[in-house]
């Protein structure tokens, strides 16, 4: 029997705002533990106002749609950023492409001011750019079993599934099609945009359109990994609207379908999206120094002698004879409203201590405090806190990343 905590009716979408303070909201008792179970966003049951929920919204932004059998239509829940949405691409498709024309803020999301509309927005537009000249044909490696030779015939295949038969064959060759990684990429991306909730109707009018000219092309099952496409001459035009769809394929939540319930959604998270883009953005920071440094991302290390207990600081530097000469880690949401997390600090020292370093560097979205520098005692080691501003335009929040590189360059080792 259904409680009546259960039977209550939600009123309208659920709307959120990324770390801001929780609000109360009737919500049917299914749909409630489906979204703590999914840890989408923090959600307890009022004990106050029976039917109700206390939801908090943590870095996850972007909207979903969550469906209970046989309770009419899906409760939506849209988690905002607290970052404008502008601002938000260009963190995205900078990470994603440092060298195209997210540098300057050319990021089209149109008249959208949610994340989920723009982002469909934007998709559209650059597969549309992307198709102009029609859909990318290249050779793809096919297996079948045929009536007549066609390429090469799998001598193998052929004796253990035919025991000598002449017909039909086992073949491999390569056939010349527009089903190839790219378009498949595509297409997925659209498919998936299609099913989501919040999706204006002219934008999903456009995506139509462009799944009509991908019909050919074999969308990606759900759950199967991406098939590998390289960067080419060939397929220039494609590049924009590969990025950003890998990052909606990424993005999609996975079905959900406890007792039944399905959950349908995209979501960035933003702690990823912030150090995705402080790693590259520092990475790109040093070809301009001259000074033959290498940059490497999450690269491992060990913290003891033993190599039992593994780290991966986010960003390493090392120099000209390959020793370690700097470290960084990215750190986008401060924990406490008095200053950032002392765990922050404790990290940095270990991977300090273990790199033979004299400096460490923590890179935060500004907010809740300015740049501090905080020596530890009785081990000579500096830790610097440094404070982004992403609410300003790209070139100065790239003028303060340099500024951090070049630090990072004059590191002192141990």
């Amino acid at each position: 029997m259904t409680s009546a905590a259960e039977a209550v009716n939600p009123v309208g979408p659920v709307e959120l705002v990324e770390h801001a303070p929780a609000v109360r909201k009737a919500l049917p008792g299914p749909v409630g533990r489906a979204l703590a179970a999914a840890d989408i966003v923090d959600a307890t049951p009022d004990p106050y106002a029976p039917g109700h929920w206390s939801l908090r919204a943590g870095s996850k932004v972007g909207a979903m749609a969550v469906t209970v059998p046989g309770g009419g239509e899906p409760v939506t829940v849209r988690v905002t950023p607290k970052v404008p949405i502008v601002r938000l691409f260009f963190l995205l498709g900078y990470s994603l492409d440092p060298k195209g024309s997210w540098r300057d803020g050319d990021v089209d999301v149109a008249e959208h001011r949610d994340l989920l509309p723009a982002l469909a927005h934007a998709v559209e537009r650059q597969v549309d750019r992307a198709l102009r000249q029609g859909l990318l044909q290249g050779y793809r490696a096919t297996e079948e079993t045929a009536l007549v030779v066609r390429g090469r015939l799998q001598e193998a295949e052929q004796i253990r599934r035919r025991f000598g038969a002449t017909l039909p064959v086992e073949v491999a060759y390569d056939e010349f099609t527009t089903d190839i990684a790219e378009n498949r990429i595509l297409r997925t991306a659209v498919e998936r945009l299609l099913r989501l909730p919040g999706v204006p109707r002219d934008v999903r009018r456009r995506l139509l359109h462009q799944r009509a000219r991908l019909a050919a092309v074999t969308a990606i099952v759900r759950g199967q990994p991406l098939p590998d496409w390289r960067p080419s001459r060939l397929n220039a035009r494609y590049h924009h609207s590969l990025h950003l769809a890998r990052a909606v394929i990424d993005g999609i939540s996975a079905e959900h379908k406890p007792g039944g319930l399905r959950i349908d959604g995209f979501l960035f998270d933003m702690n990823k999206l912030f150090e995705d883009f402080v790693t590259v953005a520092l990475r790109e920071a040093f070809p301009g120094t001259g000074s033959g440094h290498t940059a490497r991302l999450q690269d491992p290390h060990h913290l003891d002698e033993a190599a039992v207990i593994r780290m991966k600081p986010d960003f390493v530097l090392y120099g000209p004879d390959g020793t370690p000469c700097a470290v960084a880690d990215a750190k986008y949401k401060a924990e406490k409203r008095g200053g950032y997390p002392d765990a922050d600090l404790y990290q940095m020292l270990a991977y300090c201590t273990a790199l033979g370093l004299r400096e460490g560097h923590l890179l935060y979205a500004k907010g809740n405090a300015p740049h501090a520098a905080h020596e530890v005692r009785h081990a000579g080691i500096l830790i610097h806190q440094h404070a982004l501003d992403l609410d300003q335009e790209p070139a100065g929040l790239l003028t303060e990343i340099e500024e951090v590189a070049l630090r990072l360059v004059n590191t002192p080792r141990i």
